[in-house]
């Protein structure tokens, strides 16, 4: 059994004060044994006023929130999952990229977020995050204490085959940072977070934005860890704070091999379509 830790925040407008409170959630995680700490995204700025924010917004080398972060990795020896950063790419776009930090603070991999939330819902809120943001495009699996680990951020989750390709890769967890608004949280969260972690029997770790921030916008909450057989170990509600569960990587295997529906999977031919 190995611990974990997931941070629950309200990020707000300003990257030196986001950065000193993730950077004591990492020292007090790993007070607490954490093994391994896991951050919404946009744990280092949240605003959606991009005249505002452009400001902030800087290439990966100069990103302060980050340099914190790897610092507080090395001198805790704790892993981190940095849920993700909005970074200036050299050709000017932006990206939502997430990083996994080891315990020396080193980056072990990065993955820019692959499916963009671009929607207007019925309470009046627009998004358009493909205005300013790049795709990424491809997926990323990466060796961690808790074993191979699969990246991926908020609406990622809403497309059951990027877990697929991650979990024929060779994950046994999910990583899943969000920041999701209130209505699809209530309506979608749990059920689509227990999907993808029943479909291939793996753990999943959804470390989530909470509360009313800065900028107005309200996010749901409720990080979640959940079992292989889909049980959810972990719900925090929507109050901000560290909270903590175990992942054994036995229960994987015990669970594949009660369901072992992943080595049952077959490429799928385009449907015949018959009027």
């Amino acid at each position: 059994m190995t611990k974990i830790a997931v941070v629950q925040t309200t990020t707000g407008i300003d990257t030196e004060t986001n950065a000193a409170d993730l950077v004591r959630a990492i020292e007090e995680a790993a007070t607490a044994g954490a093994a391994m700490v896991f951050t919404p995204e946009m744990s280092g700025l949240l605003d959606r006023d991009r005249t505002r924010a452009a400001a902030a917004i800087v290439r990966e080398g100069e990103d302060r929130v980050l340099v914190a972060v790897r610092e507080a990795a090395a001198r805790t020896a704790t892993w981190v999952h940095l849920g993700s950063l909005a970074l200036r790419r050299p050709d000017g776009r932006l990206a939502n990229r997430s990083f996994v930090i080891d315990a020396i603070g080193n980056i072990r991999a990065r993955y820019d977020k692959m499916h963009l939330f671009d929607v207007d819902l019925p309470s009046g809120e627009s998004w358009r995050e493909s205005a300013s943001y790049a795709a990424g495009d491809r997926p990323a699996v990466v060796g961690t204490p808790l074993g191979a680990m699969g990246l991926s951020i908020c609406y990622d989750m809403r497309f059951p085959d990027l877990y697929r390709a991650m979990t024929n890769a060779g994950a046994q967890i999910l990583s899943v940072p969000a920041s999701f608004t209130r209505p699809t949280g209530q309506a979608h969260w749990h059920v689509l977070l227990r999907a993808r972690a029943i479909e291939a029997g793996v753990h999943l770790v959804a470390a989530a934005q909470t509360g009313v921030h800065a900028d107005g916008r309200a996010t749901y909450g409720h990080s979640l860890v959940v079992g292989p057989w889909g049980e959810v170990l972990l719900d925090m509600g929507e109050a901000p704070g560290i909270g903590y569960a175990e992942i054994d990587p036995e229960q994987v295997r015990a669970v594949r091999a009660r369901v072992p529906a992943i080595q049952h999977r077959r490429v799928v031919a385009a449907p015949i379509v018959i009027a």
